[in-house]
């Protein structure tokens, strides 16, 4: 009996603790469902993504056989790859990449994530601190800063008088000049040591005066075979290297000069935005409402300053509403853009008659905007850094900027310096050096033979050997030699 009761109150206790687990799991089950759903739908909604009718340019966006291409768009393909998610684009009706109207709304897509018509927006958006305020951006996924895109003929100037020797710099050229002499000297020394060149100084006529050397090492630097053509050895060595010398020399500069036609780096009188206040020629503008017009405008600096003034004053008729119209107008007028770096970059590599000035201000990014507190402002950030890490940034950069134009960029252009030429002006060194050496074992060579006939030390002979080849008078010598003798 003991033994039923105990076994009834057993399984009561376990159908009630079963009840309990039963119950909770009904309470808790459809929380941890729905909080599952919620997750797969936050990864795999399709997010509305805003494009503006500006940013379908070159190579951001474009629209070729009824479908979106360009750098964003691939970006945004690698994006939605990497994360999991789909979209749909949606073309921004005002046209504008963001800006606050007269009202104190956003216009654009700064506009479009504010009121929630799109999630994010991906287009070469400038992040500044306005826009941060308002809206959130990830890790820019281009930097770029600001430039003066410029035609080349509106602002090319006469070219120095002495343009041609631009190519070397002042250092360059003057270890050239000292190469040239030492080279002749060496020839002149070389010819009048060496007996194979010079075999009786008392009868024979040296060929290798040092203006007939200096001659000599002219016709190399031409390209041309001059008299006296060497016969020694020794003298041989020294000619060709310097002959190797003058090839490499040649090519070098024709090079740098060829690069520096092409750059026309030296022809730009406007180098930096002060030289655009100050000139008179040319206009000079920005895109309507972009963050460059706001740079200026708020910037401290007196230069920024006057330019921001220039614009406002003339903003109907300075003021451009795409890039399109500007590099279109920078083409057919005398117009100067001002504009993110970048795209300039594009343009003077599409129109090989535009160029962008040097000098680059106030550095900044592409970001993509997202709204405030989204949560994929982090996920994209993180995906952006990935995308760079792993070199794929850097493969769309090169894919959507490839130049057309076969020349060197003006920034890669400089003088070269005598550091690059140094590997080239030791193999002469060397080359002179053999030179002489040869020179002075053939007159060893020739003395040792001829002190054996004369009975005289091989040193004796030698000295005499080389006072008569560098017309020194023995007389002479011996007189130093006693004077010496007496002062001692």
């Amino acid at each position: 009996m003991d033994r039923g009761l105990r076994f009834v109150c057993c399984v009561i206790t376990t159908v009630l603790l079963l009840r309990e687990s039963s119950q909770a799991g009904e309470r808790n089950g459809p929380k941890m469902l729905t909080a599952s759903k919620s997750g797969f739908a936050l990864l795999y909604r399709a997010l509305t993504v805003a494009l503006s009718l500006r940013a379908q340019e070159d190579p951001y966006v474009m629209v070729r056989s009824a479908e979106l291409e360009g750098y964003c768009v691939d970006l945004l393909k690698a994006l939605a790859a990497m994360l999991h998610f789909s979209y749909k684009v949606k073309v921004v009706g005002d046209g504008q990449y963001g800006a606050v109207s007269s009202s104190g709304n956003w216009t654009g897509m700064i506009g479009e994530i504010l009121r929630q018509e799109a999630d994010i927006a991906v287009a070469p958006l400038t992040v500044t601190s306005a826009r941060e305020e308002v809206v959130s951006f990830t890790t820019p996924f281009l930097q770029t800063g600001i430039g003066i895109l410029l035609r080349k003929d509106t602002v090319s100037q006469e070219m120095s008088f002495f343009h041609f020797l631009a190519p070397f710099s002042k250092e360059t050229w003057t270890g050239l000049l000292f190469a040239y002499v030492l080279t002749c000297f060496c020839l002149f020394l070389v010819a009048r040591l060496s007996p194979c060149e010079w075999n009786e100084p008392k009868n024979e006529e040296n060929h290798f005066t040092f203006l007939n050397s200096l001659w000599f090492g002219a016709g190399a630097l031409a390209l041309q075979g001059v008299t006296p053509r060497p016969k020694a050895l020794s003298v041989r060595v020294i000619a060709a290297v310097w002959w190797l010398f003058t090839i490499a020399l040649l090519a070098a500069y024709i090079a740098n000069f060829s690069a520096l036609l092409g750059s026309g780096s030296e022809q730009l009188p406007i180098q930096t935005f002060e030289d655009l206040v100050k000139q008179r020629k040319l206009e000079f503008g920005t895109l309507h409402g972009s963050s460059t017009f706001y740079f200026f405008k708020n910037s401290k600096n007196p230069v920024h300053r006057m330019i921001y003034e220039y614009m406002d004053k003339r903003r109907d008729h300075v003021l451009v509403k795409t890039y399109q119209e500007a590099v279109r107008r920078v083409m057919e007028s005398d117009y100067a853009f001002i504009g993110e770096s970048i795209s300039q970059d594009l343009a003077a590599a599409r129109h090989c008659n535009l160029i962008r000035a040097p000098e680059v201000i106030g550095a900044r990014g592409f970001g993509i905007a997202t709204t405030q507190a989204s949560p994929w402002t982090k996920k994209l950030s993180v995906a952006v850094l990935k995308l760079r890490e792993s070199g794929d940034l850097d493969y769309l950069r090169n894919k959507w900027w490839e130049s057309s134009c076969l020349q060197r960029s003006r920034e890669g252009w400089s003088p070269l310096q005598p550091q690059a030429l140094g590997g080239l002006f030791l193999t002469l060194a060397v080359g002179l050096a053999l030179g002489v050496i040869a020179a002075v074992a053939e007159l060893a060579n020739k003395s040792r033979r001829a002190a054996g006939h004369v009975k005289k030390s091989c040193c004796s002979v030698f000295a005499e050997e080389v006072c008569a080849r560098l017309r020194v008078k023995a007389d002479a010598r011996q007189g130093q030699e006693a004077a010496g003798r007496a002062t001692a």
